[in-house]
């Protein structure tokens, strides 16, 4: 692991904080409660900054000696505004191609779909704020570099955040193995949202209640799964198939 990922100590954090940082997580040691621990709580949760309580061994784990019990990891993107993306797409006359992330903690996996996704064109990646796996130099890595060209958008609450590319006007597709159509059967033109879920339980049940439509890969074998990473990459180029050619 590379220092210059990560922050230690608890004053330095702050101020880096302050300073508009990108930070994916924050590490606390379980069991601090002094003012300044309070201060940076306090501020995290201020400035929507993600934090966690992890026990010593976890924060002795990372490549710094001086931690003094905070630790915070930084994000090897600039998070964007989803908000804006869809309004400047919209307004060249384009329509919004999004994928939705729901949880997907794998970072080879992550990478993986960056890469796939940054082929076939996508606007911009949504992730939640908590239980993603961080957007660091490893998923950097896995991307093969894509992370530097496809925006990601963090979101507080994902199922607010679909429902927001829905009233802005993007048809909303899920991908999951409980759907009855098949992919290829359901139309994916015009401004989109795809979701894909995670590797363990798939999407969760109040963001499936948010899609327009249910779908999924036809499986011939007699393993019925596909690794996420895989059936994102189908899900988006059957999409670019539909958007280039119309049907």
């Amino acid at each position: 692991m590379d220092k210059k990922q990560f922050i230690f100590g608890t004053r330095a954090v702050i101020e880096a904080i302050k300073a508009g940082r990108d930070i994916d997580k924050i590490f606390i040691q379980s069991g601090l409660n002094n003012d300044l621990i309070k201060e940076l709580i306090q501020l995290a949760r201020d400035q929507d900054v993600s934090f966690t309580f992890a026990p010593a061994q976890k924060l002795s784990a990372f490549p710094g000696k001086n931690h003094q019990g905070v630790v915070a990891t930084l994000s090897a993107v600039h998070f964007e505004s989803l908000e804006n993306i869809v309004h400047n797409i919209f307004s060249t006359g384009r329509d919004p191609f999004i994928l939705v992330l729901d949880r997907i903690t794998d970072v080879r996996n992550f990478g993986a779909i960056v890469r796939s996704a940054e082929a076939a064109g996508i606007d911009a990646i949504v992730i939640p704020e908590k239980g993603n796996a961080p957007v660091s130099a490893d998923a950097m890595k896995t991307s093969a570099g894509a992370l530097n060209y496809v925006p990601v958008c963090r979101s507080k609450d994902l199922r607010q955040s679909i429902k927001e590319l829905r009233n802005s006007g993007l048809r909303v597709v899920a991908c999951t193995e409980k759907a009855e159509e098949l992919a290829y059967n359901v139309p994916m033109e015009g401004p989109l949202a795809l979701i894909m879920g995670s590797e363990e339980d798939g999407i969760a049940p109040e963001i499936l209640r948010q899609a327009d439509a249910l779908v999924k890969v036809p499986m011939q074998g007699k393993i019925q799964s596909l690794n996420v990473s895989v059936a994102a990459g189908i899900m988006l180029f059957e999409a670019v198939r539909q958007r280039t050619t119309g049907h």
